[in-house]
């Protein structure tokens, strides 16, 4: 690989000769080789973004055109939005030549990614102005101008706040709906289903197949709600603190100003923090995000642990749902389909709910005085749960649209269930249908069998206690 010389403050260092990122980056990339993870992308592009807002607040308050040191000219400033705008959607993480190549398990501030998405800005605005990009003394310098009013310990909270947020509006909100509707037509579609409810695993009493699927409608429906909640924690943003909370080397407008730039930009409701020695000291409003997002975990594995023992068989378990077949399900068992969606989407939860332990003990853990030095981790853990619960429901939706009601054997099981007896307590009492319940598992009969044999009640009155459809709602 072809190298440049490139330097800062600790002297020379080399990078490979077309990067647009400079000594700083290349020294994180020699020190953290820790996961062969990189940052995500949500969090690089937010990362732009925040780099916009705070140009367009330099801009608007005079301070980038200013009679500082090395002040812009208009075109300059121009060209440093633009490359903002360049990072912001993506530009520069193409396969082979990504310019963000720095380990999530680096410095805990962040720093070395802040650093790494200034230079490239700075790189990227040089070129755009026509200049050499890489020139010692570019027109846009990484630290006076595309990091002015700026620390890490501000703009890289704010950046991951930025990306969770609009990741869990844009991307997890909507699956969520979509499966939440899926569930719902099915619930609309099999209500004159019957089948036998289970609790423990063991035979309950009856239900609708519909209702069951209302159920989990509903369960996703509580989900989303949890899921938008997530994100209200991540409204108030870090950016105006710089270094400790005091704000010192910015504007006092400034983080109102960044602040209102991205609410505009996003659409989502974001303000300057109300106590910057707060926002920078602590990580809590993420620990309280993540732990919604742990919520919709459970109930994403909840639903589709459900959906799995629902479709188990095809001739030895319930079979009482038939979900897609969609591929083979076993290398050494012909014609074996197992429910690979239910699966994938358990362990998608379960590896969240590991996330939440680890943003927890990290907000908890690497928060001392004014900064956590936890912070890549918590941004990419946060995200990674997001991606995984969005991408989880998307599938489980998919799969739900395409599974069918098997209301043969959903009938088949509701006649030999001896909870059947459950519905003459009000008739017989307690003891008596028990004793009935006992005596039909011991003989193999059904509830009804041996009521008819026993007289227990006068035949209509057996007809009406023992009808399924009436023991699926409440009656007078």
């Amino acid at each position: 690989m072809t190298t440049r010389t490139e330097r800062d403050s600790m002297g020379p260092v080399e990078v490979p000769a077309e990067a647009y990122y400079a000594a700083q980056t290349q020294r994180a990339v020699d020190n953290f080789q820790i996961s062969e993870q990189t940052l995500p992308n949500g969090l690089v592009r937010a990362m732009g973004l925040v780099k916009y807002a705070c140009g367009v607040a330099n801009r608007d308050l005079g301070k980038l055109t200013g009679s500082g040191k090395n002040p812009l000219t208009d075109d300059a400033v121009d060209a440093l939005l633009n490359a903002c705008r360049e990072v912001a959607d993506g530009k520069f993480r193409e396969q082979g030549a990504d310019q963000f190549p720095i380990d999530v398990y680096q410095t805990g501030s962040g720093t070395s990614s802040n650093m790494n998405v200034n230079e490239v800005i700075a790189a990227r605005a040089t070129e755009l102005l026509g200049a050499d990009r890489f020139a010692a003394d570019k027109a846009v310098h990484p630290n006076d101008h595309v990091n002015m009013g700026q620390s890490t310990n501000d703009t890289f909270p704010t950046a991951i706040h930025v990306a969770v947020a609009r990741q869990i509006e844009d991307d997890l909100l909507p699956v969520l709906e979509a499966l939440r509707a899926e569930l719902k037509e099915k619930a609309v579609a099999w209500d004159d289903v019957i089948k036998i409810g289970r609790t423990h695993l063991a035979d309950a009493t009856p239900l609708r197949l519909g209702q069951e699927f209302g159920g989990f409608a509903r369960q996703i429906e509580l989900a989303a709600k949890r899921a938008k909640k997530a994100a209200e924690p991540l409204y108030e943003l870090p950016v105006g603190g710089t270094a400790v909370g005091s704000g010192i080397n910015t504007h006092p407008e400034f983080g109102a100003r960044v602040a209102a730039v991205l609410a505009e930009e996003t659409g989502s409701p974001f303000v300057e923090a109300a106590d910057h020695f707060e926002a920078n000291a602590d990580r809590d409003g993420l620990v309280e995000s993540h732990a919604l997002l742990k919520a919709v975990a459970v109930t994403l594995f909840n639903v589709a642990n459900d959906l799995r023992w629902l479709g188990s068989g095809p001739r030895c378990g319930f079979y009482e749902i038939q979900l897609p077949d969609l591929q083979p399900g076993s290398s050494i068992m012909p014609g074996k389909v197992n429910p690979v969606v239910c699966e994938a989407a358990m362990q998608a939860a379960a590896r969240v709910m590991g996330n939440d332990t680890a943003v927890a003990f990290s907000g908890a853990a690497g928060g001392n005085f004014q900064l956590n030095i936890m912070m890549p981790l918590l941004g990419a853990a946060t995200l990674e749960s997001v991606t995984l619960l969005a991408n989880s429901a998307a599938a489980l939706a998919d799969m739900v649209e395409a599974t069918e009601a098997n209301t043969e054997a959903c009938e088949a099981a509701v006649e030999k269930s001896l909870s059947m007896v459950t519905s003459l307590n009000p008739h017989i009492g307690y003891e008596k249908a028990a004793a009935l319940a006992k005596e039909a598992f011991k003989t193999g009969k059904t509830i009804r069998e041996l009521c008819t044999e026993q007289n227990v009640l006068p035949a209509d009155v057996l007809d009406e206690a023992l009808d399924p459809r009436r023991m699926t709602e409440p009656q007078a």
